[in-house]
C-alpha cells in the first residue's frame, strides 16, 4: 500500500514518501489560546491525529508538532479587560484545549512548541532575513518585503497586484510595499515585550510557527497541516519567510488543509457569532459522536454541522456498540486494522469512505453465525473502529453514557424479569415492563443473541437544526 495525499501546492494528489523514513516530521497550526476553541477548530487536530496514527504504523515512528500561539492581541486584550498576565489567559485555556481535545480522542502532538518560549529563534530568523535583504526596519517594526520574493503568492496562487487592489484596509505609512508583512512590531509598558535589537516588541504571528518548526522538525519538514482559511495569508507568509530565512530550502513538501464548518449555510466564524464550543458541545452530547460527526464528510470538502448530524451520528454508534455488545462473549483475538481500510486511508484519507466500510463490517456482524465467522468480523470492527479513534470503549460504558443518570443493573434486571415473563406466558407482566421502560426512553429490541436495551435519543426539532 502507498500513501497519497493531496498537497494544496501542487493542486495534485501525490505518492508520500518522508525525506527520513525513520523520522517523518508533520506540523500542525494549533490554537490561540485566549478562548474556548469552536468545534470548527477541531477538525484539524481530528482528521490529521488519524493521519499521524497512520504515519506512526507505516513508518514506526513520526515528529509530529501543534503550536501554541501565547502571545497574540486578543490575548493581550483579554488579559487587560480581566486585569492578569497574559500567562493567566493562555495557560488556562491552553489546560482547557487540551483537555477538550482530549474527549474527541485527540492524542497529543509529539512536541506542543509554544511562541513565548522560542523568542530568540524568531529573533535570530527575523535578523537572518535583514541580512539577505528580505527584512527591513521601520518605525520599530520589522517587515517582510515581499517583493524580495519571486515565489510569493506559489501556495494561495494570489497576484501579488491582485492582492495589493483587493487590500481593505489603509496601509501603514511605513511600509514599502502595502502587502509587506509584520515580522516584529512594538510594544508599548502596558503590553508585553520583549528586548531585540529593534527595541522592546513581541513577534508578528506568521514568525512564529516557521521559527517553531525549524527548530523541532528542521529547516524542511515533510507535512504542514492546517484549515484552509490559513492558507492566506499565514502559509503564504511561512513559506516566504522560511524559504529566505533557508536559503531558498523548501520549507514543507506537503502542503494539507481541511475544509471549514458550515452552520446553517454560513461558514462558522466567531466573526459571524455562529459558534459551537468543543467545551459547550461536550456537555450536550457523547464526545465520540462529536469525533464521529467531524469524519463524516471529506477532509478537504466543507462540512455541514448541526444537530441533527450529531444526534444521526450517536444513532449511528448506538448500532456499532449494540453489534460489539452482542458480540461480547466472542473472543476476537489480536486487533489489526483492515487492510482495506488502510487502502482507503492511504488514498487521501477517505474517512467517509472507512465509515462506509465499519457500517458494513457491522452488519455482516449482526448477521454471522459462525463463531469463527463472527470472530473475525469482530475482529475487523474493532480494527476499524481503532484506525478512526471510534469504538474503543466497553459498550457497556458507550451505553451508560448515553443513559445518564439510569440505573444499568436495574434496566437490565427488568429486562431479565421480561424475558422470564415471556417464558411463563405471563403477558401481561412482560407487557408492562416494555411499557414501563418505554416511559424511560428505554427501548427494547430482540436479537439472535436475545433482547437488548438502548437509550431512545431525543427526536429533533427540525426548525431548530435548520433542516
Amino acid at each position: 500500500m502507498s500513501l497519497h495525499l493531496y498537497n494544496s501546492l501542487s493542486r495534485q494528489v501525490e505518492a508520500f514518501v518522508p525525506l527520513d523514513q525513520a523520522r517523518p516530521t508533520m506540523y500542525l497550526c494549533g490554537p490561540t489560546v485566549y478562548n474556548y476553541a469552536h468545534i470548527g477548530n477541531a477538525r484539524g487536530p481530528v482528521v490529521f491525529g488519524v493521519l499521524a496514527d497512520l504515519l506512526r504504523r507505516r513508518y514506526g515512528a513520526l515528529a509530529f508538532a501543534r503550536n501554541i500561539t501565547d502571545v497574540d492581541d486578543k490575548i493581550n486584550a483579554a488579559a487587560a479587560e480581566q486585569g492578569v498576565p497574559i500567562s493567566a489567559i493562555t495557560e488556562h485555556y491552553a489546560a482547557i484545549y487540551r483537555q477538550d481535545m482530549g474527549a474527541l480522542g485527540v492524542r497529543l502532538p509529539d512536541l506542543e512548541p509554544a511562541a513565548t518560549a522560542h523568542i530568540g529563534q524568531i529573533v535570530a530568523m527575523i535578523e537572518r532575513l535583514i541580512e539577505a535583504g528580505h527584512a527591513y526596519e521601520a518605525e520599530g517594526h520589522v517587515l517582510f518585503a515581499i517583493q524580495s520574493y519571486p515565489d510569493y503568492g506559489k501556495l494561495s496562487r494570489r497576484d501579488i497586484d491582485d492582492m495589493r487592489a483587493g487590500a481593505r484596509i489603509e496601509v501603514a505609512p511605513y511600509k514599502r510595499d502595502a502587502g509587506d508583512f509584520v515580522l516584529w512590531k512594538p510594544s508599548s509598558g502596558d503590553l508585553p515585550g520583549w528586548d531585540s535589537p529593534w527595541g522592546r516588541g513581541r513577534p508578528g504571528w506568521h514568525i512564529e510557527c516557521s521559527a517553531m518548526a525549524a527548530a523541532h522538525l528542521g529547516e524542511t519538514i515533510d507535512i504542514h497541516a492546517g484549515g484552509n482559511d490559513l492558507m492566506f495569508p499565514h502559509h503564504e507568509n511561512e513559506i516566504a519567510q522560511s524559504e529566505c530565512a533557508h536559503g531558498g530550502k523548501v520549507f514543507a513538501r506537503f502542503w494539507l488543509h481541511n475544509g471549514m464548518l458550515n452552520f446553517d449555510g454560513e461558514k462558522m466564524a466567531k466573526s459571524r457569532g455562529n459558534i459551537e464550543t468543543v467545551h459547550e458541545l461536550l456537555e450536550k452530547h457523547p464526545a465520540e459522536a462529536l469525533r464521529y460527526a467531524l469524519l463524516t464528510a471529506h477532509y478537504r470538502q466543507p462540512l455541514d454541522w448541526s444537530n441533527k448530524l450529531i444526534e444521526q451520528c450517536a444513532r449511528t454508534l448506538d448500532r456499532l456498540y449494540g453489534t460489539l455488545r452482542d458480540l461480547a462473549a466472542v473472543d476476537a483475538g489480536p486487533v489489526r486494522i483492515p487492510d482495506e481500510i488502510e487502502r482507503i486511508l492511504d488514498d487521501d484519507l477517505g474517512t467517509p469512505q472507512a465509515l462506509a466500510e465499519i457500517a458494513r463490517i457491522a452488519a455482516e456482524a449482526r448477521k454471522a453465525a459462525d463463531p469463527a465467522e463472527q470472530a473475525r468480523l469482530k475482529r475487523e470492527l474493532l480494527g476499524a473502529g481503532l484506525a478512526l479513534g471510534l469504538l474503543q470503549q466497553d459498550p457497556a460504558v458507550w451505553f451508560a453514557g448515553a443513559a445518564g443518570d439510569q440505573d444499568d443493573e436495574r434496566i437490565q434486571a427488568l429486562v431479565e424479569e421480561r424475558s422470564a415473563a415471556k417464558k411463563a406466558r405471563d403477558f401481561a407482566r412482560a407487557d408492562a415492563i416494555r411499557q414501563q421502560l418505554a416511559d424511560e426512553n428505554i427501548l427494547l429490541e430482540d436479537t439472535p443473541q436475545g433482547v437488548r436495551w438502548v437509550r431512545k435519543r431525543p427526536e429533533l426539532n427540525t426548525e431548530e437544526t435548520g433542516s
